[in-house]
């Protein structure tokens, strides 16, 4: 399979002209390794570490030295969060030498990682997060409906149905098992997988932390922990509510969406299309999937949704520079907003409102009102 190309791309090159260091976070099995190795290939004066491996944690064992005897090189330290220590030697080396472009930092979404080199590199380091794949990244290797069921992850996108599958389950298996313990957190991981497919089943509504601590038989102060750690390893997103309408009454409490549609899925057992056809996630898995789109496209902006106490609502909102955008995602073929959607209109008063369906397509319905697939909603954010 050739190089795939990735969306951050120019905003690497970008943060490496400009920044003394550059972070890529990400869940693990993203495409971070792959793609810093082929960014990487554009330049001789590069040097990779892979900091899984023994090996190459061994030639760090004097740090400070190593930086220097390569200080006209690029360095690039994969998985960094394995060596935590290291942040302050950058940050040294960093100020011995000021230029940028001198690191490049990978890590699977490791709050130590976060908060180490925030307090250590604090003014000297840009951070960029990669996802799993958007559909323009892909959209001319496999139809829609494939990357919907098996989602973006690259090993499980490009597999069969059958060997996705596999992928997924173990993907799932070894986060519980080994991610979060590497992390650093003791919590059994029983407990984080019931909540985890707990959230699957609440995937695109309001999270009810007190009813998920009732289930579990954890208070509701536990299961805030637990959400909030899936949320910092990318493997689930909050959507917080819109609060600008002080005349009506809001909901308050976030929604939450498990990020990648493959993982929702088996999380579910769900298998194939059919299955997640006449399930009762089939409309809440194409709204996450085209949410997770637009929020990774549109990364700098920040997602709200809208919904009031009387049914008025809305799926997102977002407020791109000087543009307020409305989305609502239909997975029918003849989409009719109910009237809480145009009433929600009149409170929120977008420049652009756009209802998003699985077909490719693209027509008004109104003025400033448009509906389209989620390939011609990319193209036009």
């Amino acid at each position: 399979m050739n190089y795939i190309f990735r969306h951050i791309e120019p905003l690497l090159i970008e943060y490496t002209g400009f920044f003394p260091v550059t972070a890529i976070l990400g869940p693990r099995q993203c495409g971070k390794s792959t793609l810093i190795k082929e960014f990487l290939k554009r330049d001789e004066n590069t040097f990779y570490l892979d900091l899984e491996r023994e090996s190459d944690r061994q030639k760090l064992q004097n740090p400070e030295q190593f930086f220097e005897n390569n200080k006209h090189f690029q360095i690039c330290l994969d998985e960094v969060q394995r060596v935590p220590r290291i942040f302050e030697t950058i940050r040294s080396h960093v100020d011995s030498h000021k230029r940028e472009g001198q690191f490049i930092i990978l890590g699977s979404a490791s709050r130590e990682l976060i908060r180490q080199s925030s307090e250590s590199l604090a003014g000297r380091i840009g951070y960029l997060e990669l996802t799993p794949f958007i559909l323009p990244e892909i959209q001319n290797l496999k139809n829609q409906t494939s990357y919907w069921v098996q989602g973006g992850f690259p090993d499980s996108f490009l597999s069969s149905a059958g060997l996705s599958e596999k992928w997924r389950s173990n993907f799932i298996r070894t986060f519980l098992e080994r991610d979060i313990p590497q992390i650093g957190f003791s919590i059994p991981s029983d407990k984080i997988g019931r909540l985890w497919r707990m959230l699957a089943h609440h995937h695109g509504q309001i999270l009810n932390l007190s009813n998920l601590g009732k289930s579990m038989g954890v208070s509701h102060t536990t299961v805030r922990s637990y959400v909030d750690l899936l949320n910092q390893t990318f493997m689930t997103r909050e959507i917080k509510p819109w609060q600008e309408n002080l005349k009506k009454r809001l909901v308050k409490t976030p929604k939450v969406y498990i990020r990648d549609t493959g993982i929702l899925h088996s999380l579910l057992n769900i298998s194939d299309f059919n299955t997640l056809l006449s399930h009762p996630v089939f409309g809440f898995s194409w709204e996450g999937l085209v949410i997770e789109n637009i929020c990774t496209k549109l990364m700098d902006s920040e997602p709200f949704f809208y919904r009031t106490t009387n049914g008025e609502e809305i799926d997102l909102i977002i407020q791109n520079k000087d543009k307020k955008i409305a989305i609502e995602c239909k997975v029918g073929d003849n989409p009719k907003p109910s009237r809480g959607f145009w009433n929600a209109l009149k409170d929120i008063k977008p420049n652009i409102s756009y209802i998003v369906t699985p077909r490719s397509e693209k027509y008004p319905i109104e003025k400033n009102v448009w509906v389209l697939g989620l390939r011609e909603l990319m193209e036009e954010l």
